[in-house]
């Protein structure tokens, strides 16, 4: 790697441990960059996993460290994430380069409207489950088989979910970096298996984003997401772009 391809993964790293921690959607930056600087698309994505991971260990701890364990909680819906995330995972390491990469820049632009409008719970301790407990294993396992096969956005899904299933938005961040953390585990082993991971530009990804998940910490009790996600939303639209071939 060059020292402006260093420079500039770890800026997006950074932004994407930050968003990451704060509701999701910060691998709409890493991802998009990887292919940019020559990483084939399956293998951008694995590279980025590392990161993820890493990313995720991180905000979980810090999040505990403020007081805000979300370890507990995940108990429930960690199983239907793992099967989801591992069959994700498995799919998405056989597809070719140029299907992964244009349904990922289609993916980037349906993420927009959940990029834009950050997902709400009705007071910060929580409000009643709106999902069964069947309604709750098939939710968990759909977001869990999304974010194996492309990860970008998993955390705004989650988020929304746990929020429907009876948690504060704090709460349900922390219990988020928790589930994302396992299943990432996994994928990251598949990945590994599969020869699809570089590891230069994934351990300069993963000292970013753990830096970047620090930071989220201390903004999401605040809301300072909504000052992070329009930025984040003009970048996936132009990343979007990109990847779909339209410029």
């Amino acid at each position: 790697m060059t020292a402006f391809e260093v420079g500039a993964i770890a800026v997006a790293g950074f932004a994407a441990g930050v968003v990451n921690t704060l509701a999701g959607g910060g691998s709409l930056l890493t991802v998009p960059l990887l292919v940019m600087i020559g990483l084939p698309g399956t293998v951008a994505t694995g590279t980025n996993r590392v990161g993820v991971f890493v990313q995720s260990v991180v905000g979980a701890l810090r999040f505990r460290a403020e007081g805000v364990s979300g370890f507990s909680k995940s108990l429930p819906v960690l199983l239907p994430l793992l099967a989801g995330g591992t069959l994700g995972a498995l799919a998405v390491a056989h597809l070719d380069d140029a299907t992964f990469e244009r349904l990922f820049g289609i993916v980037m632009l349906l993420l927009l409207v959940p990029a834009l409008w950050p997902p709400r719970t009705a007071s910060p301790d929580g409000v009643r489950s709106d999902l069964s407990p069947v309604m709750s294993a098939v939710t968990f396992f759909v977001i869990g088989l999304y974010g194996g096969s492309f990860q970008a956005g998993v955390g705004l899904f989650m988020v929304l979910a746990l929020a429907r299933a009876g948690h504060g938005l704090v709460l349900a961040n922390s219990i988020k970096m928790v589930t994302i953390a396992a299943f990432t585990a996994v994928a990251v082993a598949i990945f590994v298996y599969e020869g699809q991971v570089v590891w230069a530009p994934a351990l300069v990804l993963s000292a970013a984003t753990a830096l970047g998940a620090t930071v989220g910490t201390r903004i999401a009790v605040s809301g300072g997401d909504r000052v992070i996600r329009p930025a984040i939303a003009l970048a996936v639209v132009a990343l979007a772009g990109r990847m779909l071939r339209l410029y």
